[in-house]
């Protein structure tokens, strides 16, 4: 199963933030769109960053609550993981596992920002490609 197969099922829309928004807006998105990450971006095509709850929390512990007026860029993370349309979700489970990301931004060959895909959305389709396989060998056992 590819990353365009979960995407035909759950969808391609992306919810961006700009670099120079506050953290408070961000806040904001989460909360109206009930997203756990936002994919940073100056122009809603590039991936610039992303920022997560856990980018928050962590921020918000170590600077106190004087960075919820500063800037998404200055909690980002720049160095983004990143995944194709074309790449087998076995690959990118296997990198979201390794790196303990939860989000990653689905790009095109040219870098533009195509969809997001989160932790949920790759266990829920290998739910789905599991049942499939159970279903072919109970049918091909009783017959």
């Amino acid at each position: 199963m590819k990353i365009s197969d979960v995407l035909r099922s759950k969808g391609a829309g992306v919810i961006s933030i700009k670099p120079d928004d506050t953290v408070v807006s961000l806040l904001a998105l989460l909360a109206e769109h009930r997203i756990g990450a936002c994919v940073v971006s100056v122009d809603g095509k590039s991936v610039d960053g992303i920022v997560s709850e856990r980018d928050v929390v962590s921020r918000l512990h170590s600077d106190g609550t004087a960075m919820l007026t500063g800037p998404v860029s200055a909690i980002m993370t720049s160095n983004v993981t990143t995944g194709t349309m074309d790449e087998e979700v076995k690959v990118l489970a296997g990198k979201m596992t390794d790196q303990r990301i939860r989000h990653v931004p689905v790009i095109d060959a040219d870098g533009a920002l195509l969809a997001i895909v989160s932790i949920g959305d790759v266990v829920k389709s290998r739910l789905a490609e599991l049942k499939s396989e159970r279903d072919h060998l109970r049918d091909y056992i009783s017959r």
